[in-house]
């Protein structure tokens, strides 16, 4: 996919934007938290996952995305997801959000077991369609979302980049950080060639994102 041309925020398929609000709009319910691999439920669906490191707002997306303000439970404290939480849409897929990486206030062996177990997921589960990677449009990516990208590249698992927290730079500032983006991803073989930004608070890119899940629907 790295030779691939890469595009921001392309305009969804109509069809596919109101698969996609459809989908976000029907039944999301808890499945299970799987804080160690024997505890992950049977790869009988479709998994699409949300990834990016502690504090990238990726609980406040889903609960964005699903229009459910505790879906996903925020916090102000980096890393206190410490389980693969997985929620089932539909009798076709499932949503799993996964633990934040990069920080977590808590003893360095449970922050060791939680990183195994988010890289043996990714690694090695045959349902996964693709990984959603958050990474802080303030910040754009950095040497711990490469670590992952690499790793997704190896176990050749597809990932689309979404910038967040749109909102917050200054004007143009997001730009510049999605052109930067570009770059970094090309990379990357498994990266897919649309980068998505959005904005929990303003509620800007969600269609695109709801898009893009149910577009993998079709395959």
């Amino acid at each position: 996919m790295s030779g691939t041309p890469f595009v921001v925020d392309p305009d969804p398929d109509p069809e596919l934007a109101e698969a996609g609000r459809l989908l976000f709009a029907g039944p999301v319910d808890f499945l299970l938290s799987a804080p160690e691999l024997h505890h992950l439920p049977p790869a009988d669906r479709i998994e699409v996952c949300f990834a990016g490191r502690s504090n990238v707002g990726k609980s406040s997306l889903i609960n964005a995305l699903t229009g459910r303000k505790s879906m996903a439970r925020a916090s102000n404290t980096p890393g206190r997801t410490q389980a693969l939480n997985f929620f089932t849409m539909g009798d076709r897929l499932r949503l799993v959000d996964l633990p934040g990486y990069g920080y977590a206030d808590a003893p360095v062996k449970l922050v060791e077991q939680w990183q195994a177990t988010l890289r043996g997921y990714l690694a090695g589960r045959p349902t996964l369609r693709r990984v959603f990677l958050l990474i802080d449009g303030r910040h754009g990516a950095k040497s711990v979302d490469h670590e992952i990208m690499d790793l997704l590249d190896r176990s050749a698992v597809p990932f689309q980049a979404v910038l967040t927290k749109a909102d917050k730079p200054a004007a143009g500032a997001v730009d510049k950080v999605a052109e930067a983006l570009k770059g970094d991803l090309a990379r990357h073989a498994a990266a897919y060639p649309e980068i998505l930004t959005t904005s929990s608070q303003k509620h800007t890119g969600l269609e695109r994102v709801r898009a893009a899940v149910a577009g993998l629907l079709e395959l």
